[in-house]
């Protein structure tokens, strides 16, 4: 599509890949879209943090490059390798040509290009316009959000050997976190923030029944209803709308076509990551908690 030029056209756009942000969302993405500053997402695992970086991608045409955080992750896993297997490929061919006599343009062809393994931050830049997803930052240690930090200040990666790269167009970048830690100041403050809180009953309906339309739309409003129960209580890990969708699908897998205590307590597993929150649901009144 063309650049969007509110945030409600951005918001219909959305719509039509099957995402359905509120208004608070929609206009987030769209001033980072216009702004070209970095969007940072909170909030709760499974809430739609990943799956919008990837319908922004789809509705603008761009591709999406995802680097995924860990801790330990450094700063050449997320930029660029050297191919050693290609370089060292390329000496003995040179070897073998006989093509050895000026080492120091041996060595200057070691370092060509062609030899070069981007990683998902140099290909976000290199492939300009593009997404970047820095996924579950919280999970990266202090160094490496400090890195991160100078990268997404002017968007250029040096590369000692070749010289500086500059996106010729800055990518629409979408960090998100869980909030296992707490982010730094100084990279929240580059970028724009916004909370993603779990859906109202209403709209995880509607994105049920969106996303499954096989389902049938009474055992989505049952799923929803029993979700947002679930999110009440006291649990290690509250079902997101992703353990909602996985829970409609297993029942419908089931040919269930509305939800029962019975069945519900069978496909826990569905819904619940964790043994103490299953063991926690089913200890109590099946029925007030599934029920119609």
């Amino acid at each position: 599509m063309t650049q969007p030029t509110d945030p409600a056209q951005l918001a219909d756009a959305l719509e039509s890949t099957d995402y359905l942000p509120d208004e608070g969302l929609a206009t987030a993405a769209y001033l980072a879209l216009v702004m070209h500053r970095p969007l940072f997402l909170e909030g709760e695992a499974g809430v739609g943090k990943t799956a919008l970086a990837r319908a922004l991608a789809e509705v603008t045409g761009r591709p999406l490059y995802r680097l995924q955080c860990y801790e330990g992750l450094e700063a050449s896993h997320a930029l660029y390798d050297w191919d050693f297997g290609r370089q060292l490929l390329h000496l003995r061919a040179a070897e073998a040509a006989h093509a050895t006599g000026d080492t120091e343009q041996l060595e200057a062809g070691l370092y060509d290009r062609r030899f070069l393994l981007a990683r998902p931050l140099l290909q976000a830049l290199e492939d300009s316009p593009s997404v970047l997803l820095v996924d579950e930052v919280d999970r990266a240690d202090d160094e490496f959000e400090a890195f991160l930090l100078e990268v997404l200040s002017d968007f250029t990666i040096s590369v000692p050997e070749l010289g500086t790269i500059r996106a010729e167009t800055p990518p629409l970048v979408v960090l998100t976190s869980n909030r296992t830690r707490e982010v730094h100041d100084a990279l929240k403050r580059r970028c724009l923030y916004h909370w993603l809180e779990h859906p109202d009953f209403d709209r995880e309906v509607a994105i049920l029944r969106r996303r499954l339309p096989e389902v049938t739309d009474e055992l989505a409003r049952q799923v929803a209803r029993a979700t947002g129960r679930l999110r009440e209580l006291d649990l290690l890990k509250p079902p997101g709308v992703a353990e909602a969708m996985d829970w409609a699908s297993a029942l419908h897998a089931l040919g269930c076509r509305e939800l029962d205590p019975d069945t519900a307590a069978r496909t826990l597993g569905a819904v619940l990551k964790y043994r103490e929150d299953g063991e926690r649901v089913r200890s109590l009144a099946r029925g007030a908690l599934f029920g119609a």
